[in-house]
């Protein structure tokens, strides 16, 4: 009971600083919020101090940042979120409408999710129906490349040639049902290839449990194996899929802005942009909302289908061996992405020839040139230095901090549950709102999030793995909290955590790729890829090069980053304390049989 108080005391704490933290933005940010609605709202008129003066009265920020956040807080009780200080309109019945929208695609999208992760595990369904998993290696090269996809990159181009060129669904707009379907795909694609590595990482543990073959051995039909195999697969997933719901919701800023779509993810950004502070916080406050109900619907969904086993210590391990995925192909990966940054890294990525603009791939230049005649290859070689060294640098500290906070759930599944509700380019739009745009703004960005989901990762698996019977059985025989930790605990859950880091490597670098889109990180004429890609994207129906040349690489990289994931096995060593233990009980046992029995 003391645990569930403190454990409540704490969510209170950090659900309190963020809407503080929100409604005193007005007086964190570095801009004058009266110049900046002075020039919006007259831009010829002097920005004297007593006009102002005048503007912070009617802002209601005149006063103290009590009084600020007082008057915010006041307003949000009575249902008034306040007036937008641009358009001077009341701010919560666009921020619901927008919210509408992004619930409406989020909803498809994850439909599109689910069905891209069934099919991704069709093959790991049905050899496990049939007991035909023994042989099977990790791959998944083409879940990595689909999961590598740039969403901005899928979405320009299901717009231009779905939606333009063969004119079989609406492009543009947000005027009923069917304009949810292309950009439900762009963000459901990437998504439920992510979701569908990581269920079939899990399912050959499940498939190798006792009942499951007891099942077989009764004649249960392989279906009816395979769908309860994905049953006991789904309660470690539902934390990254809780996740996966603020994220499409208000992370969906680039798709939105491709799409025309008037969501909750675009509406933020253009606040932000536009220092329109009370839509910004109104927004950001919808999303916690969002985070909070995600949160306990994927907790009471993964109590339901867990049941009592839990609760009992009743469970197996999904930790099993499994043969490493063949050395060559991370090496194939490997070689021809280092060879690639290796000969752009030879050639100037920011010399000038008008006169081969856009030119197409050739002897000179294998990957085009772009729209003021720059070699593709050296810019794609040289964003490399600035786009895979950050993206590994963050997902290494991530994976640190993931880890930790995840082996103290008390600690960090309130901390995650606030992290997650401020996906990364919303996070991008508060630095930039404090601190300005900068170098440093995508990577504070991506960093400040990318732990969360190898956290609720580990705290997932190990809550299942401490239910297990052989955890229960080495307890019994002696072993300690550190004994449990080290011997038992640990080789179960950091290999699937280790690959689901690996996985989300070329998701940070898209991460920082989309900010770099949306223009709130790297500037020209930076290589950064997600540079790159933005300033391509108008150019991808006359060349198409310019786009899939740095969009071909990060598919690359998610390649390389699943292939050597799947050779990721650490084996579990029982310490010399467990073995002892086992020896002696074996020992004990065998004294007690009777002579004849031997």
């Amino acid at each position: 009971m003391r645990q569930r108080v403190a454990g409540a005391a704490w969510r209170i704490v950090l659900a309190a600083g963020l809407v503080c933290g929100i409604g005193l933005l007005p007086r964190l940010t570095r801009t004058d919020p009266a110049y900046t609605v002075l020039k919006a709202r007259s831009a010829e008129r002097e920005p004297t101090p007593e006009v102002l003066a005048d503007i912070r009265r009617q802002l209601g920020i005149d006063g103290g940042p009590w009084h600020t956040l007082g008057h915010w807080l006041g307003g949000l009780v009575r249902g008034d979120a306040g007036q937008s200080w641009i358009s001077g309109g009341d701010v919560l019945p666009d921020v619901l409408q927008a919210l509408g929208a992004s619930l409406l695609l989020m909803g498809v999208a994850l439909l599109v999710a689910a069905v891209t992760a069934g099919l991704i595990c069709v093959r790991t369904l049905r050899l496990g129906a049939r007991r035909r998993l023994g042989g099977r290696r990790g791959g998944g090269s083409v879940s990595a490349v689909l999961a590598s996809l740039p969403e901005f990159l899928v979405a320009s181009v299901l717009a231009t040639v779905v939606g333009v060129q063969l004119g079989w669904l609406p492009a543009l707009g947000w005027y009923g049902p069917q304009w949810t379907l292309l950009p439900a795909l762009a963000l459901g694609l990437p998504a439920g290839a992510v979701l569908g590595r990581l269920l079939d990482d899990l399912l050959p543990g499940a498939f190798g449990e006792p009942w499951a073959l007891a099942a077989a051995a009764r004649g249960l039909t392989g279906r009816s194996i395979a769908r309860q195999a994905v049953r006991r697969c789904v309660p470690a997933l539902l934390p990254n899929l809780g996740l996966f719901v603020v994220g499409l919701t208000g992370g969906a800023v680039a798709v939105e802005q491709v799409f025309d779509i008037p969501g909750l993810g675009r509406t933020t950004l253009q606040a932000a942009l536009a220092q329109d502070l009370p839509v910004l916080q109104t927004g950001t406050l919808a999303l916690v909302l969002l985070a909070a109900l995600a949160t306990g619907a994927t907790r009471l969904a993964a109590r339901l289908l867990t049941g009592p086993a839990l609760r009992d210590g009743a469970l197996s391990s999904l930790h099993r061996p499994a043969p490493p995925a063949g050395g060559l192909l991370p090496l194939l990966y490997g070689a021809v992405l280092f060879t690639v940054v290796g000969f752009g890294l030879a050639r100037d990525p920011l010399a000038l020839d008008t006169g081969e603009r856009l030119r197409a791939p050739s002897l000179d230049h294998p990957f085009g040139t772009d729209s003021l005649g720059r070699d593709l290859l050296a810019r794609v070689g040289h964003g490399a230095l600035d786009t895979l060294l950050l993206a590994a640098a963050i997902s290494a500290a991530a994976l640190l901090v993931g880890v930790l906070l995840g082996l103290l759930p008390r600690v960090s599944a309130p901390l995650v549950d606030t992290v997650n509700a401020v996906p990364p380019v919303l996070v991008a739009l508060l630095v930039t709102a404090v601190a300005g745009s900068g170098t440093a703004t995508p990577a504070l960005a991506v960093g400040a999030v990318a732990w969360a989901p190898l956290a609720a990762h580990t705290s997932s698996l190990l809550r299942q793995e401490r239910a297990t019977l052989h955890i229960t059985a080495t307890r019994g025989l002696g072993a300690g909290r550190v004994q449990l930790l080290r011997s038992e605990l640990l080789p179960a859950v950091l290999p699937p955590v280790l690959r689901h880091a690996l996985l989300r490597l070329p998701g940070v670098a898209l991460a920082l790729a989309s900010l770099g889109f949306l223009g709130l990180g790297a500037q020209p004429p930076s290589p950064e890829w997600g540079l790159l890609l933005a300033e391509n994207q108008p150019y991808a129906e006359r060349a198409p090069w310019a786009v899939l040349a740095p969009a071909a690489v990060l598919a690359l990289l998610g390649a390389l980053a699943v292939s050597a994931a799947g050779g990721l096995r650490l084996p579990r060593r029982p310490s010399s304390r467990t073995a002892a233990a086992v020896e002696r009980g074996a020992v004990a046992e065998s004294e007690k049989e009777p002579a004849g029995a031997r």
